[in-house]
């Protein structure tokens, strides 16, 4: 039977990939940093390994198949890293990005999307069998972009609130990579991922509102104060990035594909389904 290791099993979508496989009684391993804090499901076995430390992937690597990629650590420990893995393991499904999408929300260029090609261009010389996924904004986002000032009051400021995006629900992103670890027949493919509809930043923020019963008034605030703001939450490097990408796809679509549906079979989620079933981090 395939057994698969989660490489960033603990975060916003590695957790639902561990919880999906787990449920579905796959044979799943987690690597994590601090096992004791991971808090995954109990049938989950959950390893101690560090990216930053590449000895330590071998023993967390003993018998395994396939792997689920998350990159979390510096550009340093790509090559040390992978060379591993690619010892060890015959299949990789790596959460990358929509790096060849010419929509201009995803030509900024970042530290994070360089190392994403790095990363590509060497699982492609080592001889693995290869899936990359390449999901656009997800919805999760609005946790740290805008609950944080919806608890606090009935305003929300905001930059370029005009600029489209299709947020993607992360169950969806996790949905796919769960066919991609379980399923034959998607070696050497690329998956661009979006949610189902193209909506303003405007028109997120007020669905948020619909779905907690709050009015909320939007104001739009520039660039500049912008990153004042948003260097609370991530560095310059990636708040720049996103205010250029924002900037440049004013008055465009944005970019939605039927990826989701097609692989997984169903509907993905809107993000009004979204809200919904997250509205009590909303909420004061």
């Amino acid at each position: 039977m395939n057994r698969i290791l989660v490489i960033g099993g603990t975060g916003t979508v590695g957790r639902q990939v561990v919880s999906r496989l787990a449920a579905t009684g796959g044979r799943v391993r987690a690597l994590a940093r601090d096992p004791g804090k991971a808090q995954l499901p109990s049938q989950v076995e959950v390893v101690r390994g560090d990216l930053t430390l590449p000895e330590t992937l071998d023993a967390c690597l003993e018998g395994i198949d396939t792997v689920f990629l998350v990159w979390t650590a510096p550009a340093a420990a790509v090559a040390p890293a992978l060379e591993r893995i690619a010892k060890r393991a015959r299949r990789i499904v790596f959460l990358s990005a929509p790096l060849k999408t010419a929509h201009p929300l995803f030509q900024q260029p970042n530290a994070a999307r360089a190392i994403g090609e790095q990363i590509e261009r060497l699982i492609e010389t080592l001889g693995l069998q290869w899936t990359f996924l390449r999901p656009g904004m997800f919805a999760a986002n609005a946790l740290s972009w805008w609950a944080p000032q919806i608890r606090a009051g009935d305003v929300v400021r905001w930059p370029y609130l005009a600029t489209p995006t299709a947020p993607i629900d992360e169950r969806d992103i996790a949905a796919v990579a769960v066919r991609t670890l379980c399923e034959d027949g998607h070696a050497g493919s690329e998956y661009v991922l979006t949610g189902p509809q193209s909506l303003s930043q405007f028109e997120q923020v007020s669905t948020i509102g619909r779905v907690i019963g709050r009015s909320l008034r939007i104001e739009e605030i520039s660039p500049d104060e912008a990153r004042r703001e948003l260097l609370t939450i991530g560095p310059l490097p990636a708040v720049n990035m996103l205010l250029q990408a924002w900037g440049a796809a004013i008055g465009q679509p944005a970019h939605v594909t039927s990826t989701v549906a097609q692989i997984i079979g169903a509907p993905p989620h809107t993000f009004l389904d979204w809200a919904t079933d997250n509205a009590a981090a909303f909420r004061a």
